[in-house]
């Protein structure tokens, strides 16, 4: 996307206003800047590529849209209070599909079971555990509101974090680990991996990350997913009009650069093309070590926490393999998640030992069969994504493994669904750790930002609030309450909140 005159900012920032600055238009820098333009504060948004979304990506090639980013949207009412701040209905941007199943799960012995459970699919699998599946249903009910929900709202950043945040850990179990939380509710594998698999839509492992994680994942009691037609990317486009309907500047093309301090105040954003803005306050929905290493070296915060945090654990990356096919696909439904013969120690060699190993979890994607415009009359397009260890612990030549890899991942999805899917391929192309890094300054790689353990979760996660920096602010995956579509929206609702009572 060129970068549109209307989009261009004026030439002398000296006759610009001092205003907000959000970093990166991301989904998170979007919603943030979307929510101080709401809120009275003028605020440009500045991105370094040519399109909004970050790691919401759309590619159009032959008359297909391929996505990449979330495959569906498990709870919509974040995204609909961005347009009822100021009494709109998103409906009037955006046209949201029922996605359903939510996911289907397949296994290599032919098993199938979609979520929310069919009955009848759940007595065959695993009859003796249908009243723990129905246990798991009334903890997530539970837990929603009083837990993830809580927790994801708080804005840290004060002393009080850790505390208040004990209480609705102890009383929704969130001191388990997912699979700790399932494997105490059912016996059957299948089924415990059917309920645990979606913390690693956030980068977390099951074994390791809190089960509160997992209510940012699913839709409310296992229901139905939301699909924007058109795509992703389309939802990007509407927040992108949204906010600039407000009268919030956009600015695409132009990565900043520095943020110039003086003290312990930012000042000024300066820009690769030169362009500079004085601001009031700033906002980074960059990587957190980019944003501390890159962006502010002269001060002595910027390298000394890029130093910590370099030094933490950073969850793995994704390798997505994008096709198309000839033919309609009907019995394949818009998400599955295709386990592999293993799944502890799988995760085991992605989350701790760094290997590639042979055998592999796809989370397919297929989108055209909810939203057939994503591709041409008897044609459907597809996208198949394998967690991978970040470049710290897998430093593979992805040029070199990339198109190894992408072959054997068609001929799983071949093997499992589409027999003859090498006749039937019209375009393949594939992304790796190694985009991850060079497009959008990740950090290793890494696709979810800072792995959510125990241990950098909550109030030991990044703060909203620069600990320094007194009107520097964080939004994104690298801090509170972490990554998915969710919690990242989360998060800029909770640092908007802060910036808005700085700024009173």
């Amino acid at each position: 996307m060129a970068r549109r005159k209307s989009l261009e900012q004026p030439a002398n920032p000296a006759q610009s206003p001092p205003r907000a600055c959000v970093i990166g238009g991301g989904i998170g820098g979007l919603a943030l800047a979307i929510r101080l333009q709401a809120a009275g504060h003028p605020t440009v948004l500045v991105e370094a590529r040519p399109e909004l979304g970050g790691l919401i990506r759309s590619w159009q090639q032959d008359g297909f849209v391929f996505e990449q980013g979330p495959a569906a949207l498990a709870d919509a009412a974040p995204l609909r209070e961005l347009w009822s701040l100021t009494g709109e209905d998103m409906a009037d941007a955006v046209k949201l599909v029922p996605v359903a199943p939510a996911w289907r799960c397949s296994w290599p012995d032919g098993s199938v079971l979609d979520l929310p459970a069919d009955p009848a699919q759940l007595a065959r699998i695993a009859p003796e555990d249908i009243p723990g599946y129905e246990d798991f249903l009334a903890w997530s009910a539970a837990s929603r509101a009083d837990g993830w929900q809580r927790l994801a709202d708080q804005p840290q950043g004060s002393a009080r974090g850790l505390t208040e945040a004990l209480g609705p850990i102890l009383r929704n179990q969130g001191w388990r680990s997912a699979a700790g939380l399932v494997s105490s509710l059912v016996k059957s594998d299948k089924l415990r991996q059917a309920l645990s698999f979606q913390t690693l839509l956030a980068g977390g492992n099951p074994y390791k990350t809190s089960a509160l994680n997992l209510l940012g994942q699913i839709p409310d009691q296992l229901g139905p997913a939301w699909w924007p037609e058109g795509g992703m990317g389309r939802l990007v486009q509407a927040l992108a009009q949204r906010f600039q309907k407000l009268g919030g500047e956009i600015r695409l093309h132009d990565p900043v650069v520095r943020i110039h301090t003086v003290g312990n105040r930012v000042t000024e954003v300066e820009c690769a093309s030169g362009w500079r803005s004085k601001v009031t306050i700033a906002a980074s929905n960059a990587d957190v070590v980019h944003t501390y290493r890159d962006l502010l070296p002269g001060t002595q915060r910027g390298p000394a926490l890029a130093r910590k945090l370099m030094g933490k654990s950073f969850s793995p990356s994704a390798f997505t393999v994008h096709f198309a096919l000839e033919g309609t696909w009907p019995g394949i439904p818009h998400r599955m998640a295709l386990f592999g013969p293993r799944y502890a120690s799988l995760l085991g060699d992605i989350f701790t030992h760094g290997v590639l190993p042979q055998d592999m979890m796809i989370l397919l994607s297929h989108p055209s069969v909810t939203d057939p415009g994503l591709a041409p009359p008897g044609r459907s397009v597809f996208s198949a994504t394998i967690p991978v260890a970040n470049l710290i612990k897998l430093p593979i030549d992805w040029d070199t493994v990339g198109p190894v890899l992408q072959r054997r991942v068609l001929r799983e999805v071949g093997r499992r669904l589409v027999p003859d899917i090498e006749d039937r391929i019209i375009t393949a192309f594939h992304t790796s750790p190694r985009d991850l890094a060079l497009d959008f300054n990740a950090w290793a790689g890494a696709a979810w930002s800072l792995e959510p353990i125990p241990t950098q979760s909550g109030p030991l996660r990044p703060h909203h609030r620069d600990g320094k920096l007194a009107n520097l602010y964080l939004v994104g995956a690298g801090t509170h309450p972490g990554a998915g579509l969710a919690a990242v929206l989360a998060g800029a609702k909770a640092t908007a909140r802060l910036m808005v009572e700085t700024k009173k």
